[in-house]
């Protein structure tokens, strides 16, 4: 049997170890509650920014990120100049050697698929326009190129001195395309006019042109409604 000093002892004991216990209890817990406060405040933080980020581009124009994007390739294009001219090289010399294939066949279908027409814009843009549609459409014949360059000889590439002004003859072919081609664009000028042809026949009720275009929107609003009025003023028998 023990004695009671050993038993207050070890009571003593147990009693500081279930004291350690709890207060490891209570240092992981309080250890716990500041890592989710530091936790909370780090995402209170986080949210406060993006908010402010957001607010921010809110405010931004809708294509601001197009021109971010425009400025930005600016700055790195007059970098790039300025090292070429550093080094003395040409600057579009170098561009072109950085092109892929692959790039330079994307920018050639968006050229063909991009209108060129932007519609009338003056006399010589128009006449212009019409020259490189014409032209393109011209398919040349390399058998009759080579055997006018053999008839010619040397005449072929004129001189001041070359005396071979009113000698030449076009053919019968290729009086026949420019015929065919001269008709083709009368019949489009035909069929694509704004201007109204004129018909001798049709009913004069106007006294000037003005006149002529109310009466015409007149008609068109409310014929249906008076043409039997118009028949009896026409015939004297209205009443």
């Amino acid at each position: 049997m023990a004695s009671p000093e050993v038993e207050t002892h070890a009571a003593a004991g147990d009693e500081q170890q279930t004291d350690s216990l709890v207060s490891q209890k209570r240092e992981a817990r309080l250890r716990k509650f500041r890592e989710l406060h530091f936790k909370r405040n780090e995402a209170r933080k986080q949210n406060h920014q993006e908010v402010v980020e957001e607010d921010k581009r809110l405010k931004l124009p809708s294509n601001w990120e197009a021109k971010k994007a425009r400025l930005e390739w600016e700055l790195a294009e007059n970098e790039k100049k300025k090292e070429c001219a550093a080094r003395g090289e040409d600057y579009n010399r170098v561009k072109l050697l950085e092109i892929t294939a692959d790039d330079a066949e994307r920018w050639e279908r968006k050229k063909k698929k991009k209108n060129p027409d932007t519609g009338f814009a003056g006399y010589a843009e128009a006449q212009f326009r019409q020259y490189q549609r014409l032209t393109r459409q011209i398919r040349p014949d390399l058998e009759s190129y080579e055997k006018l360059r053999e008839d010619s000889g040397e005449d072929f590439y004129p001189t001041s001195n070359s005396l071979i002004h009113g000698t030449h003859v076009p053919t019968k072919d290729g009086i026949d395309r420019m015929v065919e081609d001269v008709e083709k664009q009368i019949e489009k000028r035909a069929k694509y006019s704004r201007r109204r042809a004129y018909n001798d026949d049709a009913d004069i009720d106007y006294i000037n042109e003005r006149n002529a275009k109310f009466n015409k929107k007149a008609e068109r609003f409310y014929g249906k409604y008076t043409a039997e009025i118009k028949q009896n003023l026409e015939r004297g028998t209205a009443v």
